[in-house]
């Protein structure tokens, strides 16, 4: 802003936008290095520590789900299953429920048409 000549303020801003670019290039080769960047051995000793346990939860995750799969077979009304998804706090128990849910629709909407389909014969 200081100097009057046109051609100067062009190149001056010419040239700050050129360092900006730079700084973000930096910056995001900065990120890249960070996010790819090989894990430390200490850090792979904790997970073997950690490994039996971290398996046996999972194990057990595991089996929860699948009683929980078995009970919401059971289930037949999507107001149920609207309830229990909105008490269930784990995003995997939410993914089963959603996809009874839709199921149960499906087979409603399958029986609809079918018997739409048997009315119009008669």
């Amino acid at each position: 802003e200081a100097t009057l000549d046109l051609a100067e303020r062009r190149r001056i801003r010419s040239a700050i936008r050129e360092l900006q670019r730079q700084e973000l290039e930096r910056d995001e080769e900065a990120l890249a290095s960070k996010r790819f960047r090989p894990e430390r051995g200490s850090h792979r000793q904790d997970d073997k520590e950690n490994w039996p346990r971290s398996r046996r939860l999972e194990e057990e995750q595991q089996a929860a789900l699948a009683a929980l799969s078995r009970q919401l077979e059971a289930i037949t009304d999507v107001e149920e299953l609207t309830k229990l998804l909105r008490a269930a706090g784990e995003y995997e128990e939410r993914k089963l429920i959603r996809a009874a849910i839709r199921k149960l629709r499906a087979e409603e909407i399958e029986a609809a048409t079918l018997a739409g389909n048997a009315q119009s014969r008669r």
